[in-house]
């Protein structure tokens, strides 16, 4: 059954698959690839292929063939014991709970992996995470400042402006010293190398 959709989305596409294993699109009216499906899946989009003699639902076969291809191209998700302790369980008494738990998980999966995104975004927007890539973002021009000061044989480096360190920041003061004097250090260690 069709799942309802937002406006401007459609309904659940019929895909048919025929004898010849050539899968014909009933809402584009056209044939396509497993490929063109697996593409489908990753934006979301909602289908149900049929068989087109007996219309018995094959979906899950055609999904598992896409699987098997992505996984012989080399692109592995599934491990080997992941596999084995799979194929173990057919047969299992606890057969019929392992859809549902696989399930489960992979819906937890895509929620963390859904929040993590999120939270990566809004770091760089605002928060603990956005004050260390700007304090990283003033130790690197230090640092380039620095460079560009001591100068290096046959290496010009474009000028940049040091940003002012605000008046709180003893410990950022230290750090950029202690850049510095690396960075002069590694300098030295290059001028003796240079002929």
């Amino acid at each position: 059954m069709a799942k309802s959709k937002a406006a401007g989305e459609s309904e659940t596409v019929i895909i048919k698959k025929y004898a010849n294993r050539r899968l014909y699109n009933t809402e584009t009216s056209s044939y396509i690839t497993l490929d063109l499906l697996s593409q489908m899946t990753r934006e979301g989009r909602e289908f149900v292929v049929l068989d087109a003699k007996t219309n018995e639902d094959i979906t899950h076969n055609v999904l598992t063939q896409i699987i098997m291809d992505e996984e012989q191209r080399g692109k592995n998700m599934l491990p080997v014991n992941f596999l084995r302790q799979l194929i173990s369980m057919y047969g299992d008494s606890m057969q019929s709970m392992v859809p549902q738990y696989l399930e489960a998980s992979m819906e937890a999966f895509r929620k963390n992996q859904k929040q993590f995104q999120d939270a990566m975004q809004g770091a760089f927007a605002g928060g603990p995470l956005a004050e260390i890539a700007k304090r990283n973002l003033e130790m690197f021009e230090a640092a380039t400042a620095a460079f560009k000061t001591k100068g290096m044989p046959g290496f010009d480096m474009p000028t940049v402006a040091t940003p002012a360190p605000p008046a709180d920041s003893a410990e950022k003061d230290d750090e950029i010293a202690q850049l510095k004097a690396q960075l002069a250090s590694l300098n030295a260690k290059i001028e003796k190398l240079a002929p």
